[in-house]
């Protein structure tokens, strides 16, 4: 049946509104906004004891992003951003969606709804069945349910025919039972959303800098001279940002901002917290670049080139030799091959004024301590790698990494996606690590290297690969290609789904499906020795615990931990881990995760201290001894090389203010004046013009790559402030334009960001 279902969000309009974008994010509005979630979500009450917990130390951590809390004091009913509230609503929402509603509703009607429409349906509350061939999901207890997922995955020729998935939503201990499970049953495929968002951050810092991670902590913020936030746009993804950059300025910081589009929230800022600041606001960057798509690494090495011209003329003044020379290598190699560019054959990459670029450069020039920010504006390109390992090339002349107020710091986007891939998910584990787990279970792990969400995707189109079990997530409307992938999934003789809430991966299913019903992070979690909490690590490094304080939203919900043991429990006989022991007591987790993964000492001792504790990171500790070189890399980085033909156009997926990830939350885009519609392309009012183009025209859009071209079709053209020849779209609207082969270097992630279009009216 699923064959018949639709993989990407109906072609409809829903009746768009343009406003001028604000000049000023966050302040009353924010607030205004997130009590009205909460109220039609919650109920005022319920919505408050909600918010009193969130992100508190006592509390339960946001679904949402990692952005860490404060180590010290936190702000009473407050330690949380608009889209935080966003996300605590939709996840604790009074509506279900029970047998009742899959029985009157079949898997082809659901898949016509919007994803917004889908994902408002409510929270699961049973486990269900889609039979092959049936057209409605029917109830399914949950011993069945692990029965049935047992019996695929033992009938498979290999453990490598079956696919892992997680997402980044995911618990420290969920996660590690879940990579313990899979790697007793015998293979490596466990992709993750990291694989779609900062694999290129890790590849590219673990080379130069010895680890995968940021080097910063919040307090750093309150020490740097200079800020530079490039391809992100925190106003939207990651609010609380704000008030670390805000912090900043008030402290004499500056901050430059690099990125196609303005994004108000980097520009006037109004703390919600600060009633004072909800007239005028603080105004946060002191330089705006706005380059063109893919142009970062053009910049960056214009960027380069000037700091060693002025370190020609004035030896010593700009370059941190020390440093240099007692913690680098490569610096020689890096400064010929400066010399192969030209700043003018440079600068037209970037669609800037050489101008502008000087006088970043001069502010990079005259401060030591810098930080970089950066996320899927950096991450999702070809060349993506490129472009993290040069912005490490700028911080290490610098001397910038590895001390107070200076260093890298990768914002990501899953609350707890850096503590995931910490717990052992990673297609591509160490050998180290996999031994640690031989030691300590008594099992053979596999050696061989996994899938991840691209050679997953690949993997099941050619039916090498034959049950996908996510664990979270909404992989279709997450991932690139969105009909070819969508055939893949529907190759598997199974699809199993661990969700909270009602998605479109639920109704694109292979020839079986299953959805299990998990708890929120918002809900009590109770086993045979009662209340248990769980444990994540944000994007800088702390680990500290969550605990949930709401009735779960029905009886038959299970903790993620108790569905990993369920299906191990139901796939093999043999292991000689006890399952149903570890969910008893997740201490019991947790000191295994101790005799497992290093720096986990005392695990169930420092995680019970309220804020939680750091992770050592050797690029924080100027340490750099884990690279190949014993040393922090410079390195030798490419320039885009895409050309446009006359009449294409560069764009990039992006979301909304009323989204996160894939969740969509309403259908304005506050920030950038763009009300009740999600099917629009932004575009430069010249680009209009040379196509004779008028606003709120309606055009289809085709994707061109390797002579393959994609459709998406009825979008609605917005004049923007946006770079001549690029775009804008949402995803996962657009996500059906992203081909499947065009993906990073090294890294492997989808090109987002990087997909060559042309445009045709209706």
């Amino acid at each position: 049946m699923s064959k018949n279902t639709n993989a990407q969000p109906p072609n409809k309009l829903t009746g768009i509104k343009l406003k001028e974008a604000p000049k000023t994010s966050a302040g009353i509005k924010a607030i205004r906004s997130a009590l009205t979630h909460i109220k039609d979500e919650v109920g005022v009450g319920k919505g408050i004891q909600l918010l009193a917990n969130l992100n508190q130390k006592n509390g339960f951590d946001c679904p949402g992003c990692a952005w860490p809390d404060p180590d010290d004091k936190r702000a009473f009913l407050a330690e949380y951003c608009e889209n935080g509230a966003k996300a605590v609503a939709e996840e604790a929402t009074k509506n279900k969606v029970t047998p009742l509603f899959f029985a009157t509703h079949s898997v082809k009607e659901l898949s016509e709804l919007s994803d917004y429409e889908i994902g408002k349906s409510g929270r699961i509350t049973h486990p269900m069945y889609l039979a092959e061939d049936a057209t409605h999901y029917q109830e399914i207890s949950w011993n069945d349910a692990f029965q049935m997922i047992g019996n695929e995955l033992n009938g498979l020729n290999s453990p490598d025919e079956a696919i892992f998935y997680t997402s980044g939503r995911t618990s420290n201990e969920a996660a590690f039972l879940y990579q313990l499970f899979v790697r007793q049953f015998g293979t490596n495929n466990l992709p993750d959303c990291s694989n779609m968002c900062h694999e290129s951050s890790g590849v590219a810092l673990s080379e130069t800098l010895g680890i995968g991670k940021g080097s910063v902590t919040l307090e750093d913020f309150n020490h740097a001279d200079l800020v530079i936030v490039i391809g992100q746009n925190p106003g939207t993804n990651h609010p609380r940002m704000l008030s670390a950059l805000e912090k900043n300025k008030k402290k004499g910081g500056k901050i430059i901002t690099i990125n196609p589009l303005p994004e108000v929230g980097l520009m006037n800022f109004k703390d919600p917290q600060n009633p004072l600041q909800w007239i005028n606001g603080e105004d946060l960057t002191d330089l705006f670049l706005q380059v063109k798509i893919n142009g970062d690494v053009a910049l960056l090495k214009i960027i380069l080139k000037l700091m060693k011209e002025q370190e020609e003329a004035s030896p010593n003044a700009v370059f941190n030799h020390q440093f240099i020379k007692e913690k680098t290598s490569g610096l020689e190699n890096l400064l010929k091959d400066l010399d192969n560019y030209t700043i003018d054959e440079l600068l037209p990459q970037t669609g800037l004024e050489l101008s502008e670029i000087q006088k970043a450069t001069a502010l990079i020039i005259n401060n030591e301590n810098i930080i970089f920010c950066w996320a899927m504006g950096l991450t999702q390109h070809k060349n993506a790698v490129d472009n993290i390992r040069e912005v490490v090339n700028i911080l290490l002349l610098k001397g910038s990494i590895g001390k107070k107020g200076a260093g890298t710091c990768p914002v990501r986007g899953h609350s707890n996606v850096q503590g995931d891939r910490t717990m052992g998910i990673w297609e591509r584990p160490k050998a180290s690590f996999l031994d640690n787990l031989e030691n300590e279970f008594h099992f053979k792990a596999p050696r061989k290297h996994g899938y991840d969400v691209v050679d997953a995707i690949e993997a099941m189109h050619l039916k090498k690969a034959k049950v996908f079990f996510g664990m979270g997530g909404n992989f279709i409307s997450a991932t690139p290609d969105t009909e070819f992938t969508a055939e893949a999934l529907r190759n598997c003789y199974l699809t199993v789904q661990v969700s909270t809430k009602l998605n479109r991966s639920h109704l694109v299913t292979g020839k079986k499906a299953l959805i299990l019903p998990c708890l929120g992070r918002t809900e009590k979690d109770i086993q045979v020795s009662g209340e248990q909490f769980v444990s994540v690590e944000n994007s800088m490094g702390v680990v500290h615990q969550s605990k949930g304080t709401l009735k779960p939203c029905s009886e038959h919900l299970l903790s993620e931990p108790a569905i990993v043991a369920g299906v191990a429990n139901a796939t093999m006989n043999n292991s000689t881990t006890n399952w149903t022991e570890l969910i008893a007591n997740y201490d019991l987790i947790r000191d295994k995760i101790e005799a497992t993964i290093p720096d986990f000492e005392d695990y169930n001792k420092r995680v019970r201290i309220k804020g939680g504790f750091y992770l050592p990171n050797n690029a924080r500790e100027n340490d750099f001894t884990p690279t190949k070189t014993g040393k922090a890399n410079f390195s030798i980085n490419t320039p885009s090389k895409i050309k446009l033909k006359k009449s294409q156009f560069m764009m990039m997926t992006i979301r909304t203010h009323d989204q996160y990830n894939t969740t969509i939350y309403g259908l304005d885009d506050r920030y950038r004046g763009i009300l009740n519609e999600r099917r629009v392309v932004l575009m430069n009012k010249e680009d209009m013009n040379s196509l004779n183009l008028e606003k709120l025209d309606l055009v289809d859009l085709t994707s061109h790559f390797n002579n393959e071209k994609r459709e998406a079709k009825g979008f609605l053209v917005v004049p923007y402030d946006i770079p001549k020849h690029c775009t804008a779209t949402y995803f996962p609207e657009a996500n059906v334009l992203v081909p499947i082969k065009n993906k990073a270097d090294i890294s492997n992630t989808p090109a987002s960001k990087t997909v060559i279009i042309t445009i045709k009216k209706r």
